[in-house]
């Protein structure tokens, strides 16, 4: 079985239960897992990764994305948008996407998110143009297999058009009968229950003001029967929770308790408002938080309370959320993000850059129901971020080398990545795929899109 040994780091911060961290630390991988971690490890190793000035993370876990979007980022029109006004602006565009452009837009976000040390990705897609077939959820699958990524596919789903009272244009949703039929395909086709696999799915329609009330009742029975996680986005803006006030007579959680969402299964995107009680509830029920503080800066959303979060016992992990309001999928960025704004909310303790570093791996692995990636110890999964500290972005900054790569960096990129024990970055560069050649077919694609809308 082929070994890898990650020699001499200058730090291993193993986010294991004891946050334990090693100076001079080795990581000995064995196949697709963690053989040891230990200083000095005395093996002969197929191959030997170098890290002297480099600080060696468990791959980081993105709980929330959107990678379509990559194909429509920073555009003018929508730079200065609330929530509310970008999607409507942006629906247009969106339902002129393509399959081929779902392949290439995967694996360009996730790229990037390779590129930052991101080894896991959940990406929530919901938008069917045409009623096209769900085939594009398949579309995504392949991508991030081509790039190497290890993958959470949430099949998301819009059914409340335009003509009922929602958000989008009719002609990108679906029927119930539609959503779940294609929701049951993706379940048994790719979901993989054993310990360390590459593909899970989820049940994920979009929010509480683009499908109908039947559906989330229906997603929530069909995960319980099919056991499989929900997802779906929640309390995002104040115009949501005034939607749902005025259709539902209820607030966003209040609503996604009533149809069966509060169980242990389920993680909501955002939830920046939600107030102290509503806290404490989805504590007590163990329902999750992506929390997502570049896109809810970006659009003027507001700041999700995570430190109280974490007091009441709600699980929290990082999302990069989409590219067209982020407008990249820089994961370790979206980490010192998260330390930032607690910051500005809470008082400059709120959140330590070891906490931001736990949200973005143990903390995203608990949303998505996993216990083998995250960390660096025997028996888990070799997903591993080295980052190189000996640049001049660094200097000066090495008497804490892990919180400097909150603190300090002009760039995120990782020296070299695992997943499931087989390097996807070396040298800073993407091991299997082209970037150059990846970037001009997304920018051709984009060019496509837009101009099939009239922009």
């Amino acid at each position: 079985m082929k070994t890898i040994l990650i020699k001499d780091a200058l730090r291993v911060a193993r986010m294991d239960d004891s946050r334990r961290e090693l100076a001079g630390g080795d990581v000995l991988v064995e196949g697709n897992v963690i053989k040891a971690v230990g200083q000095d490890l005395k093996v002969r190793a197929d191959r030997v990764i170098d890290a002297r000035g480099c600080v060696v993370l468990p791959g980081l876990v993105n709980t929330h994305h959107h990678l379509y979007q990559t194909l429509t980022r920073n555009l003018p029109e929508v730079q200065d948008s609330k929530l509310f006004d970008w999607l409507l602006r942006l629906y247009e565009i969106w339902r002129h996407l393509t399959p081929e452009g779902v392949f290439v837009s995967a694996q360009v976000g996730l790229g990037e998110l390779l590129l930052t040390g991101c080894t896991t990705s959940s990406d929530h897609f919901y938008l069917f143009p045409g009623g096209a077939s769900a085939d594009l959820i398949d579309r995504e699958i392949e991508g991030a297999r081509a790039v190497g990524m290890r993958f959470h596919a949430c099949r998301g789903s819009m059914s409340r058009g335009k003509s009922k009272g929602g958000l989008p244009p009719d002609d990108v949703v679906q029927t119930e009968d539609e959503i779940l039929k294609d929701c049951e395909r993706l379940v048994k086709a790719y979901h993989d229950r054993r310990p360390l696999a590459m593909t899970r799915v989820a049940l994920a329609p979009c929010s509480p003001f683009s499908v109908t009330t039947e559906l989330l009742k229906l997603s929530a029975q069909m995960a319980k029967a099919w056991d499989v996680r929900l997802h779906t986005h929640l309390a995002e803006t104040v115009d949501e929770e005034e939607y749902c006030l005025r259709l539902h007579k209820l607030r966003p959680l209040a609503y996604m308790e009533s149809v069966g969402w509060l169980e242990g299964r389920a993680w909501f995107a955002h939830c920046v408002h939600l107030n102290a009680e509503e806290s404490r509830l989805m504590g007590r029920a163990k329902t999750g938080v992506a929390h997502c503080p570049s896109s809810n800066l970006r659009l003027g959303s507001g700041i999700a309370p995570v430190r109280r979060y974490l007091q009441d016992g709600v699980p929290v992990g990082l999302g990069v959320d989409g590219s067209a309001s982020n407008d990249s999928s820089d994961m370790l960025g979206e980490a010192r993000q998260a330390m930032l704004a607690a910051r500005v909310q809470a008082g400059a303790c709120a959140m330590p850059a070891r906490d931001a570093l736990w949200l973005a791996t143990r903390g995203g692995a608990g949303l998505l129901g996993r216990d083998d990636i995250g960390e660096l110890s025997p028996g888990k999964a070799a997903d591993i971020a080295v980052f190189d500290v000996s640049g001049l972005d660094f200097a000066g900054a090495l008497s804490d080398p892990v919180a400097a790569l909150l603190f300090c960096g002009a760039s995120h990129k990782a020296k070299h990545v695992l997943v499931n024990g087989e390097p996807v970055v070396e040298g800073g560069r993407l091991v299997r795929v082209d970037e150059t050649e990846l970037a001009a077919r997304a920018n051709r694609i984009s060019h496509e899109l837009l101009a099939k809308a009239g922009r």
